[in-house]
């Protein structure tokens, strides 16, 4: 990958691509750390609400900050898997996405206007709560009339600056390398966990016995770090290729034909969308009662963080049933067994030893079944193992500094893994074409 971006920085054009996606990057960073009028700080970082914790750290702490870009692009992302989950409901939907671009525009739209309400309803449920739980500011509006319309205020910039972030998305992926989206959620969990990693060194400066200790839990959490990162990678660049045999035709003088390909199959063809939607139906009831809770000691939500809260046995057991039966849904919706059996069959291909047509389907079913059930296994385990571990690490004092397990969580370094070998791939295919172009002149 290194090589790659050496190579790509000598080319005029993607150099200009990639300064002006850093660029848009650092629009993005600023307004996550560009405060909203009329919010206390001092609530918002000294609380330590797991559920805030979990939704800022996908936006690189902005939400924790009650910054301008506080929702990120969570609400584009649950906006996307909804539209998704919708296509295969509404026939309209189902239509357009088989229209090629004309259609994908009109998806698009769709997302932006269900990614609008939804951004809506976050920012007033996160208004809300901030209001009940004494978030919203009273220095300079003392009377509860106020308040409240600084907290109509704080939602609508809330909304706004997520519709910013989509927007700077959308410039990046036109205008820049690689998805902007995707860059977006890389950038924001990569500078949590830069944020943390500087607080634990910090305290290594410090000296004395909690320097030491916070030096051997910052070495042995970056160990398993790295050795997560190699197990996703690992898992992430393996697939199942199956041999396809052409027939040979002869037409005229010619030969056509009679030579073989392969259909590759990735043992993870679904990425984090399973972890994701997962995640955000556990925490669903959650969010919703913070909204309409004063005291988070009492009640439901206490009741719902205790027992089903992240981190909690039940939690862990129905995220790993959640992820298994997402993933098999996904897989459902984008591979179609039928299709590629029916095209192979129009062009003369086949399997060895399977007959064309219903067979060539059968066996392609039963091939992508197997690989979902290991691909699901592996986003169990990554979604579960290294936060127990690391739990459990913390709770033995190895590692003191809970910023670290805050923002190493096992989907951000899923993400982040999957988003830069992404980018590796389109900034390879860059190169290849500018290499093409040179040949043919």
């Amino acid at each position: 990958m290194l090589k790659n971006l050496i190579n790509a920085f000598k080319n005029k054009e993607i150099r200009n691509k990639i300064l002006i996606t850093l660029a848009l990057l650092f629009v993005y960073r600023l307004g996550c750390w560009l405060p909203i009028p009329g919010i206390s700080g001092n609530y918002l970082i000294d609380e330590g609400d797991t559920l805030m914790s979990l939704l800022s750290q996908i936006g690189g702490n902005a939400l924790q900050n009650g910054a301008f870009l506080a929702l990120g692009i969570t609400p584009y992302i649950n906006a996307s898997i909804i539209v998704q989950l919708l296509t295969v409901a509404i026939p309209a939907l189902e239509r357009w996405s088989r229209q090629g671009e004309e259609g994908r525009k009109k998806i698009s739209i769709v997302t932006k206007v269900v990614t609008l309400l939804l951004a809506i309803a976050q920012s007033v449920g996160i208004a809300i709560s901030w209001y009940q739980g004494g978030g919203i500011s009273d220095a300079i509006f003392s009377s509860a009339d106020n308040r409240i319309w600084i907290s109509v205020f704080v939602a609508a910039m809330l909304v706004a600056g997520s519709m910013v972030t989509m927007w700077l998305g959308d410039r990046i992926t036109e205008l820049g390398v690689g998805n902007g989206i995707s860059l977006i959620i890389f950038v924001g969990i990569v500078s949590t966990a830069g944020l943390a990693i500087a607080t634990a060194i910090e305290q290594i400066i410090g000296g004395g016995e909690a320097g030491t200790l916070a030096f051997w839990g910052l070495l042995i959490f970056l160990v398993l770090v790295v050795l997560i990162f190699l197990f996703i990678v690992f898992i992430d660049l393996s697939e199942r290729r199956i041999v396809v045999n052409y027939a040979k035709q002869v037409k005229g003088r010619k030969q056509y034909g009679g030579q073989s390909s392969n259909i590759p199959i990735k043992i993870n063809a679904n990425g984090v969308l399973p972890i994701i939607f997962s995640t955000a139906i556990l925490t669903f009831p959650q969010m919703i009662a913070r909204m309409f809770t004063t005291d988070y000691t009492k009640g439901f939500y206490a009741w719902w963080t205790k027992w089903l809260g992240t981190g909690s046995i039940a939690y862990f057991v129905l995220l790993g049933v959640l992820i298994m039966a997402f993933s098999f849904f996904y897989t459902t919706i984008q591979f179609k067994p039928d299709e590629i059996a029916r095209n192979l069959q129009q062009y003369g291909g086949s399997i060895q030893g399977i007959r064309p047509g219903r067979p060539t389907a059968e066996y392609l079913n039963k091939v992508s079944k197997r690989l979902t059930f290991f691909g699901a296994l592996f986003l169990m385990i990554i979604a579960i193992v290294p936060s127990v571990l690391f739990q459990a690490l913390q709770t033995a004092g190895v590692i003191s500094n809970m910023n670290l397990i805050n923002a190493f969580t096992a989907t951000g370094l899923l993400i982040v893994v999957s988003v830069a070998l992404e980018l590796d791939k389109q900034l390879e295919g860059l190169l290849m074409m500018k290499r093409t172009r040179g040949f043919l002149k």
